[in-house]
């Protein structure tokens, strides 16, 4: 099958592929995806409705929740047609422009998610080691200008991967590896030389993800040298404890992200379904449990939703 990059009648479409294997499971496979986009688009509006609703929690670190909530409703929901469409209904055929278009929402918010969680490092770090200058440090023109940073810096790093794929010949047969469309999975495919895609690809990797997770790490080391410097195991405990939520959500998102990097490097000597499982964990994962960390962990969420879905008053 060929592909002119020049002429966008000619460009290929793709086939998704499900869970190699396990044809005949699909309808149940799709039971437990369903069921994980339930509780993870459920979970996150509940976020969200109860941050607008509730005054106390107008806040930065709730700010920045709902960010991430928002964030990953669109993870959510950049996944859902095709897995729906090849678990569901069986239609494995996607066109190029929509397989494109796909990758880059799921990139660009998987990049988002990274930056979201570097800056509610940030306001952990300063909530612990400068709390008497955290409402003029974190003010709210400064958290909306820290939040319309991480969503430009996204699109400037996602935006030329479609680009940079849509200028490469495509003559194989266009089989993906998922239910959707990865750049790690789509740069396997092209006829031509990918040595730029590879490098850019890299690039972005190195300078979204390397970063803020070394960041994140950072801001920790200084955030538990403070802590170290209390005197009080009981204060020392209680001050950790409110940053439990976002510690659990950076180890669910960056976790399984380094599994598919190790799967995709390892490519050869990994069974697909290894491969398919660690790409499935990464991407429905993190949405379904960040709203049910921060729903137990932060008792302001826990007593709204409590009231909300029982009628009581905490």
């Amino acid at each position: 099958m060929g592909g002119n990059p020049g002429n966008h009648s000619e460009l290929p479409p793709f086939t998704l592929t499900g869970l190699p294997g396990l044809e005949t499971s699909q309808h149940w496979i799709f039971l437990l995806l369903g069921t994980l986009y339930i509780v993870s688009i459920v979970g996150n509006a509940f976020i969200l409705f109860i941050i607008k609703e509730k005054q106390s929690l107008h806040q930065p670190m709730y700010y920045f929740l709902s960010l991430l909530s928002v964030n990953d409703l669109g993870v959510s929901f950049s996944t859902l047609p095709t897995v729906l469409a090849t678990f569901c209904f069986h239609l494995r055929k996607i066109t190029f422009d929509s397989c494109m278009a796909q990758m880059f929402f799921i990139h660009f918010f998987s990049v988002t998610e990274s930056g979201i969680l570097l800056v509610m490092s940030f306001d952990r770090y300063v909530a612990i080691c400068n709390p008497l200058r955290y409402a003029t440090v974190l003010t709210d023109a400064r958290v909306a200008r820290m939040g319309m940073s991480v969503i430009i810096r996204s699109f400037c790093m996602v935006f030329p991967m479609p680009v940079l794929l849509k200028r490469l010949p495509f003559c194989k047969d266009n089989v993906l590896s998922h239910a959707y469309c990865l750049h790690p999975d789509l740069i396997r495919l092209p006829c031509g030389d990918i040595t730029i895609n590879n490098i850019f690809g890299l690039s972005v990797v190195i300078s979204t993800f390397g970063v803020d997770s070394a960041l994140i790490l950072l801001s920790y080391v200084l955030i538990l040298r403070s802590v170290l410097g209390i005197a009080s195991w009981e204060e020392r405990l209680k001050t950790l404890n409110t940053c439990v939520s976002h510690m659990c959500a950076v180890l669910i998102f960056y976790v399984p992200m380094v599994g598919v990097s190790m799967a995709a490097r390892y490519r050869r000597y990994v069974p697909q379904y290894v491969h398919t499982l660690m790409s499935l964990i990464y991407l429905f994962v993190p949405p379904m449990l960040n709203p049910v960390i921060y729903s137990i962990k932060t008792k302001e969420i826990r007593r709204r939703l409590f009231k909300i879905l029982l009628g009581t008053k905490f």
